[in-house]
């Protein structure tokens, strides 16, 4: 069956927002390593574009359902104008060099949904996301303490050679860089295509014994979409994460990416959330977490153990201006888009 080109035209807003989040928030994966010169820019963006993507189809389905149930847009234009706010927000951020939160722009476009359409917003899935606005950066700032002392510890009984000690950082930081793009594809690709997945806008295709349906096309499209966003974009934010906030080391920048991925993989992982249930243990929510909360959250917690003299904290009250200003900024945009769409344009938006 043909697609729809206007679906596609339609579409186009979601893969913005996959760009602006691939220029954004790539900052987050690679953005310390690329600021000590532990590795280049374009090899940061190759291999933050492949992981990114293979996240995304892999591992992405949890927190996009979850995105999907705190407005359940059923209409095609509706969430193209969603994900053109979150999207637009963001690149207005970023521009300006801000990391700024994509999870917290499309969840302020989603309510600004709502809110037009008069449309109850789910509050237990709403506290559920909001509460990770606090856990995700906290729980990033104790995990990279804990990494920072183990390491020290480690340190104190094991010799290495100077040499072979920094070759193991960058390959580290590789390594590392590579698995927190691949859970930022996994936990971030709701913010992307969410808003899409109750529209069900393709056909469900057939490629001899395997389908792929609707939900797998978006999640791939987006994957697409950031690792766009990563090649073109991201050089600027990854200045501001890697060498404004706080002053690191290879070793610290290590840690960050580090701490970074696991906060994004427990948010984003169902393996985990079972392996927890079955110890009668409660579970982490399946949400879209910030990357940019994940990983300021390491920083600040690095560099608390440091002093907090040498957090720059110009730089972190104007990422914390953009985190607030993000969802509000999408929530107003999307209410107005909304408006002109439905009298000007005459389209069905819910």
């Amino acid at each position: 069956m043909a697609i729809d080109p206007l679906v596609l035209v339609f579409l186009s807003s979601g893969l913005f927002l996959g760009w602006a989040l691939g220029a954004n928030d790539a900052a987050n994966v690679f953005g310390t390593a690329v600021g000590t010169k532990m590795v280049s820019w374009q090899t940061a963006a190759i291999i933050c574009s492949i992981c990114v993507l293979l996240g995304a189809v892999f591992s992405g389905a949890g927190p996009t359902e979850t995105l999907g149930k705190l407005g359940a847009i059923s209409a095609l234009p509706g969430a193209f104008m969603t994900a053109l706010s979150a999207g637009f927000s963001v690149f207005i951020m970023t521009k300006g060099g801000l990391p700024v939160s994509t999870s917290q722009a499309i969840v302020g476009a989603i309510i600004g949904w709502n809110f037009f359409s008069q449309k109850p917003t789910d509050t237990t899935i709403l506290l559920k996301i909001l509460s990770t606005w606090i856990l995700c950066p906290l729980m990033a700032g104790i995990i990279a303490v804990l990494i920072v002392q183990l390491i020290k510890f480690i340190s104190r009984r094991v010799a290495i050679h100077m040499t072979t000690l920094d070759a193991i950082k960058r390959i580290a930081l590789i390594v590392a860089g590579g698995l927190g793009a691949y859970a930022l594809g996994a936990n971030n690709i709701a913010n992307v295509v969410g808003v899409f997945i109750p529209v069900q806008p393709f056909p469900t295709l057939g490629l001899g014994n395997f389908t792929i349906s609707s939900a797998q096309q978006l999640l791939l499209l987006g994957g697409l979409s950031i690792g766009l966003g990563v090649f073109t974009y991201s050089r600027k934010v990854m200045d501001t994460v890697g060498s404004q906030l706080g002053s690191l080391s290879a070793t610290t920048a290590l840690i960050a990416v580090i701490s970074h991925s696991i906060v994004l993989f427990m948010f984003a992982s169902r393996g985990l959330e079972t392996f927890l249930l079955n110890l009668g243990l409660p579970t982490i929510p399946l949400v879209p977490v910030s990357s940019s909360q994940a990983v300021v959250g390491a920083i600040i917690g690095i560099s608390i153990l440091r002093g907090v003299a040498s957090i720059n904290w110009a730089v972190l009250g104007k990422i914390l201006i953009g985190w607030v200003l993000a969802p509000a900024v999408a929530f107003i945009i999307c209410f107005i888009g909304l408006f002109f769409l439905q009298n000007v344009f005459a389209l069905r938006v819910v």
